[in-house]
Parts: structure tokens; sequence; C-alpha cells
């Protein structure tokens, strides 16, 4: 599987989205499950995905499905 494809599964399976969902409109809270309970998991799983522990100023900046590529590329993860 590539990063990209757990990226994008991470993202389907936290906020009940499908894969045609994943582009620049996809922002925190523009789905009812991406609240702050949701975020939180999605950050979680992440982290287990790529094996990694985020900052925290990251997981705060972490607001849209574009914005968490480029914070990922910052951990040496490449999408």
């Amino acid at each position: 599987m590539t990063n990209k494809e757990k990226y994008n599964q991470v993202f389907m399976e936290s906020f009940s989205v499908s894969s045609d969902q994943l582009n620049e409109n996809l922002v925190y809270q523009s789905v009812p499950q991406w609240d702050s309970i949701g975020h939180m998991g999605m950050v979680a799983a992440l982290e287990e995905a790529f094996d990694i522990m985020m900052e925290t100023d990251d997981i705060i900046d972490f607001g849209s499905y574009n914005k968490g590529v480029e914070l990922l590329a910052k951990y040496n993860v490449v999408i």
C-alpha cells in the first residue's frame, strides 16, 4: 500500500467519506465526523499508520486534507 493509499484510507475510515470527497474542499468541520473528537482519532490513526508522533502545533494546524499532506512531509512521509 502506498503512502497516499494509507493517507486516503485513514480519512475515509475516520470521517466516513468516499474517495471522491478527498480534495481541497475537505476541511475541518466540513463533514459532521470531522469535529474535535474525530480530529484526534484521525491524528492517532495517521500516527499509527506512518509510525510517527506529531507535534501539538502540527495537530492544531492540520485543518484540511491538503494541509495534512504538507505537514506529513515534515515527518518524512511523502504522500
